[in-house]
């Protein structure tokens, strides 16, 4: 975050001058509340760092791939990282490198939520909140939904930074039964926001190049009033009044 930054830089000025340079930039110049990076990332890197990465880029891929979050940087992350790069008026290098992740923190909250979404608002779960009674335990439930918004925020700025907001995203398996889901759905694993706010037919041919697996809307059986977007694996989409 840049208030986090800020404060970093300026503790850096205050303590040069009384421990030193070498102790006053040892610190991350750029760290963050949620998750900084230690270096740039390229082709060929492996690990944690790039499955964070690719969970902030997985929405700039933009040619319909659904890509896997597996901490390989290969050609899938390089064409993402391009497109998140091209997006923020970056040098399309594909190389992550400080720019691209300064991009990064001005999207990412201290509590990893984005900008542009909320825990609360992706978690209503038929007005009980929280993670539990899933599908997937309530660790793996807010990872899901870290990814969900993350792609919302890539579709959001697809469409011309159109606000757009969550009318359900996790629900528990009972929570799920209540509004006539199955009990199982793509919701109980967090992996589904249902979304308004724009044009519904635009928002679901945007959605497919999005990152997303699943885009429901209308034409598709009680999905006339929003779009369904999640993360699953193969993908189906069906808004076919959208001609999606």
């Amino acid at each position: 975050m840049p208030r986090l930054r800020a404060a970093l830089a300026a503790l850096a000025l205050t303590t040069t001058g009384i421990v030193g340079v070498g102790a006053a930039t040892s610190a991350p110049a750029h760290a963050d509340e949620c998750y900084s990076w230690s270096g740039s990332l390229a082709e060929g890197a492996s690990g944690p760092e790039v499955a964070e990465l690719q969970t902030r880029v997985a929405g700039w891929i933009g040619d319909g791939t659904n890509m896997a979050i597996d901490g390989q940087f290969g050609p899938q992350t390089t064409r993402a990282v391009q497109g998140f790069q091209s997006a923020h008026g970056l040098a399309a290098d594909g190389v992550a490198g400080q720019a691209t992740f300064e991009a990064i923190y001005e999207l990412q909250n201290a509590d990893c939520s984005t900008a542009h979404f909320s825990w609360a608002e992706v978690s209503q779960n038929c007005g009980a909140g929280g993670f539990a009674g899933g599908s997937v335990d309530e660790a793996t439930v807010k990872e899901n939904l870290e990814r969900s918004m993350w792609r919302a925020e890539a579709l959001r700025q697809r469409l011309g930074n159109h606000p757009l907001t969550v009318t359900d995203g996790f629900r528990s398996a009972s929570c799920d039964v209540a509004v006539g889901g199955s009990g199982s759905g793509q919701h109980t694993y967090g992996n589904a926001l249902d979304l308004v706010g724009h044009d519904f037919c635009s928002m679901a041919q945007t959605a497919t190049t999005t990152g997303y697996g699943g885009i429901l809307g209308p034409g598709f059986p009680d999905h006339d009033d929003h779009v369904h977007v999640d993360l699953r694996s193969p993908s189906y989409w069906s808004a076919p009044s959208c001609g999606v």
